[in-house]
């Protein structure tokens, strides 16, 4: 299992850029002899990205102290993941969504998964929890070019994993590869 550990040791810090306005918890843990990410399904009903499949995350509030804080905080508050099973292992490059100004950094954690997540109603639908060895096989995965960039696209059974949470899938298996 180690090994699998070993792949993301070269994570570089988690990024603290100037512009930033919302961190994403990229929680991986054990199961047996793989590891799995943890990412949610959004309600169809969100007044942004509705029905997507992303992490954990949200918006820098006033009262984090900085993007590692507010990841934390909102994977305790959307899959009641406790704080104290986060472990911060470095981050993943930032990147925007469909608003060029909102500049997202991605904090890659080792988690210790809690017997039950709980989503919460009002911001999760469902919690997705593939393995790292599934996500590594690209004969699961299909790209479209939208607008002269190439998007990947990933399905569950709860969702199609996309945009901006894909790209940063993608970027974290690079690790694995």
């Amino acid at each position: 299992m180690m090994a699998l550990w070993d792949a993301v040791a070269a994570l570089p810090p988690v990024a603290q850029p100037a512009g930033m306005r919302a961190a994403v918890l990229v929680p991986i843990y054990e199961d047996g002899d793989d590891l799995r990410l943890i990412l949610t399904r959004r309600p169809d009903d969100m007044r942004t990205h509705a029905g997507d499949v992303v992490f954990p995350g949200g918006m820098i509030d006033d009262t984090d102290d900085g993007p590692v804080a507010a990841a934390i905080r909102e994977a305790w508050e959307e899959i009641a993941l406790p704080p104290d099973h986060v472990e911060v292992i470095g981050g993943l490059e930032p990147l925007t969504t469909r608003r060029p100004d909102m500049l997202i950094v991605p904090v890659v954690a080792r988690v210790r998964r809690p017997r039950e997540l709980i989503p919460e109603p009002g911001e999760v639908d469902a919690i997705i929890e593939p393995t790292i060895r599934d996500l590594l096989d690209d004969e699961n995965w299909r790209t479209e070019e939208w607008g002269g960039h190439l998007l990947w696209f990933y399905e569950f059974p709860e969702g199609i994993l996309w945009g901006a949470t894909a790209f940063m899938v993608r970027g974290l298996l690079e690790y694995f590869r």
